[in-house]
């Protein structure tokens, strides 16, 4: 079982160009959208979360259900459900504006315990910014990281719901000691100001960095580097691609039985080559289609 611990909301996309153009809602958030692409390519999956009782909250839990993963470990409040509206520019890339005050999934709490079968528990984007939340998934992540469980870090920075990025930045580095595996996008990594090699000391065993259409690259303890191109594909926006990237690495890992440190250690060039092509085909098809629509493990072929 792979749990992924994180927000869920609606994505508001728009239809057409200009601040008035009509928004459609869509399910997100990238923990959520992690999730959903677990359970599409096959993997035992939970997601563990709060989320409102209202009419959003319901279909968030529904998309879930309808791609298996487990909800069980899911909170719910009577507050309502984050709303994130994006704005598209001219090569498909999303950028959002939050609303997030008073909402459901801000007020999660440390369950008592994770989802039976549990191996890895993944992280990352608005749920480790916005509090009382953010603290109960860095507890959460660090009791999972005590118990031997594979943790993922995703940061996925969205900067304007940061107050204090010189804050933000020192607990990222605090998180780092209890990750297993650090993936980010360029434009994170140079926002953070850090380098995979830097992270690689302070914790984790691997460090993917995504490079847009131009694909992907692994950092390891050994020092070894190995990169992959990207898909080319006719892209039609980029929301969700980098949860699936995340999903398909995990997944990817889990069929390996490399959910661990030391298995991380034993892929090779030629493992981490499957892997990461897995992950750029998987990203590719996300890019395709409008919103985030992570692919079903039909579609991908052999990893």
């Amino acid at each position: 079982m792979i749990v992924v611990a994180g927000e869920a909301l609606i994505d508001l996309v728009p239809q057409g160009p200009g601040a008035l153009a009509g928004l459609k809602p869509a399910l997100g958030g990238g923990p959520y959208n992690t999730a959903v692409a677990l359970g599409r390519l096959g993997s035992p999956t939970a997601f563990c979360s709060r989320t409102s009782y209202d009419a959003f909250g319901e279909a968030l839990l529904d998309g879930l259900r309808q791609t298996g993963v487990e909800v069980s470990a899911v909170q719910r409040g009577v507050e309502p459900t984050t709303l994130a509206v994006a704005t598209i520019d001219g090569n498909g890339s999303a950028a959002y504006s939050f609303y997030v005050e008073g909402t459901a999934d801000r007020l999660f709490t440390v369950p008592d315990r994770l989802p039976a079968g549990a191996r890895a528990v993944s992280f990352g984007t608005c749920s480790l910014v916005l509090e009382p939340g953010a603290s109960a998934y860095e507890e959460l992540m660090r009791t999972a990281a005590a118990q031997g469980l594979f943790t993922a870090l995703d940061p996925n920075i969205r900067a304007g719901l940061i107050p204090d990025a010189d804050a933000y930045r020192a607990r990222f580095e605090r998180w780092l000691p209890s990750v297993s595996l650090l993936k980010l996008s360029e434009e994170d990594a140079q926002w953070l100001g850090g380098t995979p090699r830097e992270w690689l000391a302070a914790g984790p065993s691997a460090v993917v960095v995504t490079h847009g259409g131009d694909g992907l690259t692994a950092f390891t303890r050994d020092g070894a580097e190995y990169s992959v191109p990207g898909e080319k594909v006719d892209v039609v926006d980029t929301i969700g691609a980098g949860d699936t990237v995340n999903a398909a690495l995990l997944h990817g890992l889990s069929v390996r039985n490399a959910l661990s440190p030391e298995a991380l250690a034993g892929l090779g060039a030629d493992g981490w080559g499957r892997l990461l092509g897995f992950a750029a085909r998987a990203a590719a098809i996300t890019c395709s289609r409008a919103g985030a629509e992570p692919p079903y493990a039909s579609e991908l072929g052999e990893m």
